[in-house]
């Protein structure tokens, strides 16, 4: 995750909390990528603020950093140094195909050269690793595909040397739309008072959000004609409460709006509550969130290490012996 804009609850539903239940599953690197936040302006003082409330939260949710890594991408050299390698095998066509690439350079006068780069730089933070699955969701399958090309091309020149990650991925969260425009995905980037859910917003911001949420023109809650915004809430209400399709209909058919938007209220804050109360207290000593971050980049380093050093033996760059 990079760690800019506010982590809201589609964060939390659709990727961290699968995170938290799935880390055990995998020998599990968690990482939080300042360089690709990079690639348009960031604030100094808030992006270093911001890596360590992401530690924060990311601790708070369960990730256990006894067995999983948490790192700052920027602290492991080799994400960079790959990164450059495997830009000078990928063909620029593959970039400008992107689809990411294309939605966020439309309209804008100045383009750096690091958004082009980024899928590279993804690719570098997957391939580092020697990674065999990518718990993302179906939204970053492009990058996922392009990760598989760069990998595949890299072994065809050089011989095998990369894992090529699985296109099979684990299974993700809820997709959380915004509450104020249900047909987009709820966004970091997004700066709209009630387009989301903090993780870290305060019971009354949240009831003033989701009060204030899009639902449709029907007096209730009709489950066969309900509009997206009613859908996205019942959502939300399921995804936090890991209730039955059944509870729901039986639950909230025919209820009045004011009602529902009571009940998910109650799973929101209920849910969020203990959350925030364990990242108060984790980061309460912000020695703990860099010796966090330090301990990761000293667990992960040997990895990448030995990563980069084999991709430089393969393409004939000198060594230090």
């Amino acid at each position: 995750m990079q760690p800019s804009g506010t982590l809201h609850i589609g964060n939390y539903l659709g990727a961290l909390k699968n995170w938290v239940r799935i880390q055990y599953d995998y020998e599990s690197i968690f990482c939080i990528v300042d360089l690709h936040a990079i690639t348009v302006y960031q604030q100094p003082d808030e992006l270093r603020a911001k890596i360590r409330e992401l530690t924060g939260l990311f601790l708070a949710a369960g990730i256990d950093p006894k067995h999983s890594a948490i790192v700052a991408q920027s602290t492991v050299h080799g994400h960079a140094e790959l990164c450059w390698l495997l830009t000078c095998v990928t063909p620029i066509g593959w970039l400008y195909r992107m689809t990411q690439f294309k939605a966020k350079s439309e309209g804008q006068e100045i383009i750096g050269d690091g958004l082009l780069q980024y899928p590279v730089l993804m690719a570098a933070d997957i391939l580092l690793y020697q990674a065999h699955v990518v718990p993302v969701g179906d939204d970053q399958r492009q990058h996922l595909e392009l990760t598989r090309d760069i990998a595949q091309r890299f072994n065809s020149l050089y011989g095998e040397t990369f894992v090529v990650p699985e296109t099979r991925l684990p299974s993700v969260g809820a997709r959380i739309m915004g509450l104020d425009d249900p047909e987009k995905k709820m966004s970091k980037s997004e700066t709209g008072a009630g387009h989301a859910i903090g993780l870290l917003d305060e019971p009354g911001q949240i009831k003033k959000k989701i009060m204030r949420a899009t639902t449709d023109s029907n007096p209730e809650v009709n489950l066969e004609t309900m509009g997206p915004g009613v859908a996205n809430l019942l959502s939300i209400y399921q995804a936090f409460t890991e209730t039955s399709d059944d509870h729901v209909r039986n639950t909230f058919a025919g209820l009045r709006y004011g009602d529902l938007k009571k009940k998910v209220l109650e799973a929101v804050v209920g849910a969020l509550e203990p959350l925030q109360q364990r990242y108060r207290e984790i980061t309460a000593d912000p020695a703990y969130i860099d010796g966090i971050l330090a301990e990761g980049c000293d667990r992960v380093s040997p990895i990448a290490n030995s990563t980069v050093n084999l991709v430089k033996s393969r393409m004939g760059i000198y060594t230090r012996s």
